[in-house]
């Protein structure tokens, strides 16, 4: 199993950048995918997720510090989900990884997720 993140770079304050992250090696759209991020001298905090129904509804979780910014969605015809983000601030900076659980739970902490890839560094320069 591999998650690859891309996407990440350097930006300015008020930019918008989108992360995409690839899975290989996992029947992909039985899996909840997540996205968390973690900022230097911080731990590692959940920022969204996404899920699929068995009647193939997608349900998304987002952490109230992101809401409004960030957009999570995937398309399972490609292994891969994406996440969003506008109106970039400083504090966004960090390493984001994505992640892959299965079961339809989306968990918020950073341990029952089954996979990892291994980040994508995003800078927001104020």
């Amino acid at each position: 199993v591999q998650l690859v993140e891309s996407g990440g770079g350097l930006v300015q304050a008020g930019d918008s950048l989108r992360l995409s992250c690839a899975a290989s090696g996992l029947t992909f759209s039985s899996y909840v995918v997540g996205w968390f991020r973690q900022a230097p001298r911080k731990e590692r905090e959940f920022i969204a997720a996404i899920r699929r129904s068995s009647s193939n509804i997608y349900y998304a979780d987002y952490a109230d510090s992101v809401k409004g910014r960030l957009t999570i969605s995937r398309n399972d015809a490609k292994n891969t989900v994406y996440l969003q983000m506008n109106s970039l601030k400083h504090e966004d900076t960090a390493v984001y990884y994505c992640a892959a659980g299965q079961g339809t739970y989306m968990y918020r902490n950073d341990v029952n997720w089954n996979y990892w890839g291994q980040g994508t560094q995003v800078t927001v320069s104020s």
